[in-house]
């Protein structure tokens, strides 16, 4: 079984949102992070970092959740068989955790980016109910996710891009949503 290690409302939970999704069964171990769990052994012979999330699928262990979508797609069923499927999979996740995130999250350079960002995904998602077509894939979980943290985190104003406030309102009624990221 998968061990998920993670901390209260970490990047863990997009972790387990899409184990969720794929049905595999894992064990969820919640670090203390305010008294400094991850930043200490065991956990840092996992992630010598100390961040989280981390997983441990049967003696591999794997961090940085971006890499751990897509090798759980890989293994599990939810990735694909050809070269460019997966390389537009990687494509998604990374443009989730580093440009969408740190072009909505920092503050510095919101006002500049988000535009940037939610204009293009606003009109991909106008013509189709997820990134990458009709069906649901790990680029959902990867950018979803974030996009799904901002109505929750910050204060923007999203009515701008109705496609992508009626993705974000799709993919928080999933129940694998609402289990692993909104806790219920």
């Amino acid at each position: 079984m998968i061990k998920v290690y993670g901390g209260a409302r970490s990047r863990a939970s997009i972790v387990l949102w899409y184990l969720e999704e794929l049905g595999i069964p894992y064990e969820f171990l919640l670090l203390d992070m305010d008294s400094g769990e991850h930043r200490r052994s065991p956990f840092t012979d996992i992630n010598p970092f100390g961040k989280v999330p981390a997983i441990d699928d049967d003696g591999f262990t794997l961090w940085e959740s971006g890499a751990i979508l897509l090798y759980l797609a890989e293994k599990y069923g939810g990735g694909a068989n050809d070269l460019q499927t997966r390389s537009i999979y990687s494509q998604w996740v990374l443009f989730g955790n580093s440009t969408l995130a740190t072009g909505l999250f920092v503050e510095a350079s919101r006002e500049k980016e988000m535009p940037k960002l939610l204009t293009p995904l606003n009109e991909m998602l106008g013509k189709h109910p997820y990134l990458l077509g009709d069906d649901f894939t790990v680029a959902d979980v990867a950018v979803g996710s974030i996009l799904a943290y901002v109505p929750m985190m910050l204060k923007v104003d999203l009515s701008p891009y109705p496609s992508v406030l009626a993705y974000i309102e799709r993919l928080s009624g999933r129940p694998s949503f609402i289990k692993a990221i909104l806790g219920r």
